[in-house]
C-alpha cells in the first residue's frame, strides 16, 4: 500500500461541508467515489481541516492509502474528470506512511472574506461575508490582538463541537483591505468547531462599535458562548493551507496569490 497526499481546492457553497453525509453531498463523498473509480478499489481519505457547509478551501490537504499503482497525472487529472466543477485535485504526491494529514498539521491557515458595503453585492454572494456597517480597522486590529496566543476558547465554541480540549492556540490574527473588501487571516495550531466564524462575528460587533473593544477580551476570559456574537456566515471563510515537517515534502502553505488574485478580480 502507498500512501498519496492530495492539495484539494473546492467551492464550498453547494457541499454540506468537507465529511461524508446520508446525502452524498460531502466534499469527501465525491472525492472518494472519485479516488475509487482511479484507484479500483474504496478509498478512505483524511483531512487537514473539516470545513463546514459553506465554507471553501484553496488548500485543503488530503491524504489515502492505495494499493493502485498509477502515474501521477492519473491522481489529478483522472481524479478530476470525476468530480463536480466545484471541486478539483490541484496536487498530488507519494509520501511516506508516517504522513498524516489532520494529525501531522503543525499549522492552520484560515482566511475570512468580508465585502463591506451599503449593499450587498450579487456576485459576491457565498463568496464573501458581508456588513453593511462602517468598520474601523484600527478598531478591529486592537480587538484581534487579544485573541492572540493560547487559551480556552470555550466563548467561540460551537456546542456541537467534539474536540477534547478547548484550549487552542492562535499565533497570528492579520487584517489586510482591498477596496470595499476585508481579508482576515488566521494562523493557529488548530481551531474548534465554528470558532472562527464566531470570533470574526464578535470581533465585527467590536469594529462597527457596537461593543467597546476590550468587550472581546471579556468574553475569551468568561468562556460562556453566549456572551459571544451570533455564529458570522460561511459564505467568506476559506482553509488556506497547513504546514507540515519538511521532510514529508507536502508544500500547502503557499503564496497568498490565491486570494489576492480572486480580490484582484473581483475590484
Amino acid at each position: 500500500m502507498a500512501r498519496l497526499a492530495l492539495i484539494l481546492a473546492y467551492d464550498g457553497s453547494v457541499f454540506q461541508g468537507w465529511q461524508t453525509q446520508p446525502t452524498g453531498r460531502g466534499v469527501q463523498d465525491h472525492l472518494e467515489q472519485a479516488l475509487a473509480a482511479i484507484a479500483g478499489h474504496p478509498v478512505a481519505t483524511i483531512c487537514a481541516g473539516r470545513t463546514d457547509a459553506g465554507v471553501h478551501a484553496l488548500r485543503q490537504v488530503v491524504h489515502f492509502d492505495s494499493r493502485a499503482v498509477r502515474p501521477g497525472s492519473a491522481w489529478v487529472r483522472g481524479v478530476n474528470a470525476h468530480l463536480p466543477p466545484q471541486v478539483a485535485v490541484r496536487e498530488a504526491r507519494e509520501v511516506d506512511e508516517a504522513f498524516h494529514a489532520r494529525y501531522g498539521a503543525s499549522l492552520r491557515r484560515y482566511r475570512y472574506l468580508i465585502h463591506r458595503s451599503p449593499v450587498r453585492h450579487p456576485l459576491l454572494a457565498g463568496r464573501a461575508g458581508w456588513i453593511f456597517r462602517p468598520i474601523d480597522t484600527d478598531r478591529l486590529r486592537a480587538s484581534a490582538s487579544t485573541l492572540v496566543g493560547e487559551h480556552d476558547f470555550s466563548a467561540f465554541r460551537s456546542s456541537e463541537c467534539q474536540a477534547a480540549s478547548p484550549v487552542r492556540r492562535i499565533d497570528t490574527i492579520e487584517i489586510a483591505e482591498h477596496g470595499p473588501l476585508l481579508l482576515m487571516s488566521f494562523v493557529g495550531n488548530a481551531f474548534l468547531h465554528h470558532m472562527i466564524r464566531n470570533i470574526v462575528g464578535t470581533l465585527l460587533m467590536a469594529a462597527d462599535g457596537r461593543r467597546p473593544v476590550e468587550w472581546v477580551g471579556e468574553v475569551l476570559a468568561s468562556r460562556d458562548r453566549r456572551l459571544a456574537a451570533p455564529t458570522f456566515a460561511p459564505d467568506g471563510l476559506y482553509l488556506d493551507g497547513a504546514r507540515y515537517d519538511s521532510r514529508f515534502g507536502v508544500d500547502a502553505w503557499g503564496p497568498d496569490e490565491g486570494l489576492d488574485g480572486m480580490l484582484a478580480a473581483l475590484r
